[in-house]
């Protein structure tokens, strides 16, 4: 390994060490949804308020069955549509390749 490998090597190594001691000095504490002050008072977004917001989505569902989940799997911008999009893009582009390989230059004699 010459010198510049082992300088990049360093380098890196001292990057991760450094990612790693500032990553965990940022700790996210999701499960406390709410403020809850000296005198028993509580803040925004607190457990009934999430359960609140919960039962008037369930009301609208109910209401409205025919609208779906909102996900549009078979919509171009959706999961299933980007897929065939896809797939359909790669895999022209990989039976354009195996065309070539079958009857380029370099195709072995015999073979096809």
């Amino acid at each position: 390994m010459r010198m510049n490998g082992r300088v990049i090597l360093t380098v890196g190594l001292a990057a991760v060490f450094v990612m790693g001691y500032y990553g965990t000095s940022s700790v996210a504490f999701a499960q406390y949804m709410g403020n809850v002050g000296s005198a028993g008072e509580t803040g925004q977004h607190t457990l009934e308020e999430n359960l609140e917001l919960a039962q008037r989505r369930l009301e609208i569902i109910s209401d409205n069955p025919g609208s779906g989940s909102g996900t549009p799997y078979l919509d171009a911008s959706g999961v299933l549509g980007a897929s065939i999009i896809a797939g359909a893009v790669f895999g022209g582009i990989a039976a354009a390749f195996f065309v070539r390989a079958r009857s380029g230059r370099y195709a072995a004699m015999g073979r096809g």
